[in-house]
């Protein structure tokens, strides 16, 4: 039996309670709104934000001379060429204001000699990521936002465990959303004067991953659905040095960079020699590799045969003393060493990891999707980081574009009035939260998505081919024509794992598609997409590819040919 349906009204609804969600709805509830923030996790403790030990790019001008433009500098070299120049340079300019912010809210920021401090990371000309030693950063964010979320009660609901399902367009604007209570399985009907899609990223489309579970790319295809565009999906940023051997248990997989940015970590192949030079980069005991040529290089290496045992590349400190390791890190030490991991005499095993993704919804400089009603923040946003992210702005980008979108929809709601949909709307919206396939043909969701990673990191990986893109595509479709239309019978019941998986698989699988799609299209090399049957960059493919959906197909445009044609 399906619950009561639960109908919700609010000014504004933010979907997703990482740094940029919470950030926009803090931001919102400022400018005079009520704000619903809803979030399949528990609220403030899911995502990517919570993960992230490590820094946060930003040019405070503080320790050393600094200035956004010298930030924005960077954020475009690393970009190869496709950097939305609007969005860069507001992600780099608003940096600063964003991280005293968070400063006067009690974030604690490393300091030294009375000012927040900072370190060089790769990419970066000089020292610009802030950090919450030891390697707390995401988890001291998350906590104080949640803090500030809770100063503003007044102004600000929050709803965890629930799932969104689709946004409502009434008459071509965004009016809210519907989804269903993972604990009831009632559906939930909100509607909004404007909606914020502040969900994260996707790697959970990949079987190695730094992602929680939640980050499907989830909030892409409910905008595509929406009527938003979609740009750059080919670029997935994989992190070079994720952890792959010893076990680790507890600790985050992407946590060896900051080792790397104090220590100076040595990248080893399989026969304990340097390596990185003979890719074009001879790192000389510092780490100044970019992502994507450092994740380019450990592949190499192991698919010449000379990786590590595990199928990686070793990461060594033994150069560094006990005492230096201790003073950089702390308790963290002892955190390894209760994993048996004495960095003083070993080594560890590091490999490529899906991280982050560059490419996402086509956004102005307001946060707006040409949806009117419909915002983004966060990863969500597409076009910044261009075809390659450069370390720190991830958290940057969460801060600037959370609090920017927060304006914008505070901004839409004073001018608003709140929507009023027909039964008809609402009857259309809620359909499928209620809707049972055939209950005789049963769906292996939870095989249907390790089937789905498989694909995604054999074919559409670090390292790409046209052949391997078009295998992809073929599983792809494989895997939708199974999954069927309808969600599994015979109805909706509570904590029910395999529905909301096939809620899972209906985003992901369309998601995979786009990154498949415009991987093969885009003929080149280029940042984060390295394809070995195109190894080079070409100007004419200095371009965006821009995808929307059309009856249901993915539509994609920008490539040179159909330009040549027009």
């Amino acid at each position: 039996m399906i619950p009561e349906p639960a109908t919700i009204q609010t000014d504004v609804l933010v979907i997703g309670s990482g740094a940029a969600g919470m950030y926009a709805a803090i931001e919102a509830a400022r400018g005079g709104a009520q704000v619903m923030l809803v979030d399949r996790s528990l609220i403030g403790r899911g995502g990517a934000t919570v993960m992230a030990q490590m820094t946060v790019a930003a040019a405070l001008d503080e320790e050393v001379p600094d200035d956004p433009r010298h930030h924005y500098e960077d954020t475009v070299a690393a970009g190869r060429g496709l950097c939305e120049e609007t969005l860069a340079r507001l992600l780099c300019e608003d940096a600063p204001e964003c991280i005293r912010e968070l400063d006067r809210w009690g974030v604690g920021w490393a300091r030294k000699d009375g000012h927040i401090t900072a370190t060089t990371a790769p990419g970066h000309d000089r020292p610009r990521c802030v950090y919450v030693d030891f390697i707390n950063t995401g988890p001291a964010v998350s906590k104080t936002l949640r803090g500030e979320i809770a100063r503003h009660q007044r102004n600000i609901r929050k709803a965890g465990d629930l799932c969104i399902v689709d946004l409502i367009v009434d008459d071509g604007e965004a009016s809210g959303a519907v989804g269903y209570h993972v604990p009831s399985a009632a559906p939930v009907t909100i509607t909004a004067k404007a909606t914020v899609l502040a969900s994260g990223g996707l790697t959970r489309l990949y079987r190695r991953n730094s992602a929680s579970a939640n980050m499907g790319g989830d909030g892409y295809a409910l905008a595509l659905r929406a009527g938003a565009s979609l740009i750059d999906m080919e670029f997935v940023q994989f992190f070079p040095i994720g952890h792959l051997a010893p076990r680790l248990i507890g600790m985050d997989p992407i946590m060896w960079d900051p080792f790397r940015y104090k220590l100076g970590g040595r990248l080893l192949n399989g026969r304990m020699e340097e390596f990185t030079s003979a890719y074009g980069s001879d790192e000389d005991g510092k780490y100044v590799l970019t992502r994507d040529l450092a994740t380019y290089a450990i592949l190499k290496e192991v698919e010449a045969g000379r990786g590590s045992p595990h199928g990686g590349a070793y990461l060594s400190f033994q150069h560094c003393s006990a005492a230096d390791l201790r003073a950089a890190f702390g308790p963290v030490i002892d955190r390894l060493a209760a994993n048996d991991i004495d960095l003083t005499r070993m080594p560890v095993e590091v490999a490529p990891i899906a991280h982050y993704h560059m490419g996402g919804v086509k956004a102005d400089a307001t946060m707006g999707t040409g949806v009117a009603g419909l915002y983004v923040a966060g990863e969500m946003v597409g076009g910044a980081n261009g075809a390659n992210r450069l370390s720190g702005n991830a958290l940057t980008e969460a801060f600037v574009f959370g609090r920017r979108a927060g304006g914008s929809v505070a901004a839409r709601c004073r001018r608003t009035p709140r929507p009023q949909l027909s039964a008809r709307i609402t009857r259309a919206a809620t359909g499928l939260v209620s809707a049972s396939g055939d209950s005789r043909k049963p769906v292996n969701t939870a095989a249907m998505i390790s089937r789905l990673q498989t694909t995604m990191s054999d074919n559409v990986g670090p390292i790409r081919t046209g052949a391997r893109l078009s295998r992809a595509l073929d599983d792809i479709g494989a895997l939708q024509a199974e999954l069927g239309e309808l969600p599994p019978g015979p109805g909706a019941t509570a904590f029910d794992s395999q529905r909301l998986e096939w809620f899972d698989l209906r985003n992901m699988l369309v998601v995979a598609r786009a990154i498949a799609q415009a991987a093969l299209d885009r003929r080149e090399s280029r940042g984060a997409h390295q394809r070995e049957d195109f190894p080079q960059a070409r100007l004419e493919w200095q371009r965006h590819q821009r995808i929307g959906l059309d009856e249901g197909e993915l539509r994609i445009s920008g490539s040179p040919t159909e330009s040549s044609r027009s």
